[in-house]
């Protein structure tokens, strides 16, 4: 089906469109734009250059995507921030392109961005993710998949959030936040694991039993690796229990006690 295009939108000649796009009045698609299918744009959405844009997604008024990035050291590379399907993104997010470090900002699939919440250059953010009103990540921040970001919090530039994770509202971290935990408070701590958060993903008792154990185990000790050491000597290395060995081992801002 054809695009429906209001006569009040602007759409530069040389971006891209799939099929079947509302685009309402007061929207403005620059050059260098490449959209997809069925997706909505309602009044005063903002698709800068080096959108990439996939199907299927909706874009509340005021939202700007791949704004120039907020980095002094960016020069005007040509960069993109690439959105992937079924998104919400709600009134006044923003969302900013990719500079020379990594080239894109990565959106995912199937999340949806509540009001006012910011997504710096190069920040990778995976699928089934919920973000919560006003919460900011400063550049390179990563993301995986399924976390549960809630209201008016900040993270710290080239942090990184596991997957399956609450985070409580207006906390802030300089720190990594492993997978499978709620974390918050002042300063933000540990707070156990997100246990219903894992049964409604469908997790088994056994294996939250066991992410349980591992995080004991990893906490039991002054020192991580020691931590890791333990998990590997009395644990069954299920595909959770690596995912949390290899996100600690990787993390290079350390990660939350």
């Amino acid at each position: 089906m054809a695009n429906q295009i209001s006569p009040m939108a602007f759409v530069h000649p040389e971006a891209i469109l799939g099929d079947n796009n509302i685009i309402g009045p007061f929207c403005y698609i620059d050059r260098n734009v490449v959209i997809g299918d069925n997706n909505v744009f309602q009044n005063s959405v903002t698709l800068n250059y080096g959108t990439r844009l996939g199907s299927n997604n909706e874009i509340f008024p005021g939202a700007s995507i791949a704004t120039k990035p907020q980095d002094l050291k960016f020069q005007g590379e040509d960069t993109t921030a690439e959105i992937g399907d079924n998104n919400s993104i709600r009134e006044n997010v923003t969302i900013s392109r990719g500079t020379a470090s990594k080239g894109k900002t990565v959106v995912g699939n199937n999340n949806l961005l509540m009001e006012n919440m910011h997504i710096g250059h190069d920040c990778v953010i995976g699928n089934g993710c919920i973000i919560g009103n006003s919460t900011k990540f400063a550049g390179e921040v990563i993301v995986d998949d399924n976390a549960i970001i809630s209201a008016t919090c900040l993270f710290h530039q080239f942090c990184r959030v596991g997957g399956y994770i609450m985070f409580q509202g207006g906390s802030r971290t300089s720190q990594d936040i492993p997978p499978y935990v709620i974390a918050g408070k002042e300063p933000v701590r540990f707070s156990g694991i997100n246990l219903v958060g894992l049964r409604r993903r469908g997790f088994s008792n056994e294996t939250i039993q066991s992410i349980h154990e591992a995080y004991r185990l990893l906490y039991s000790k002054g020192v991580l690796k020691e931590g890791i050491e333990e998990i590997r000597k009395n644990m069954e290395v299920t595909p959770e229990i690596q995912y949390i060995i290899d996100f600690v081992e990787n993390s290079k801002r350390g990660i939350i006690r």
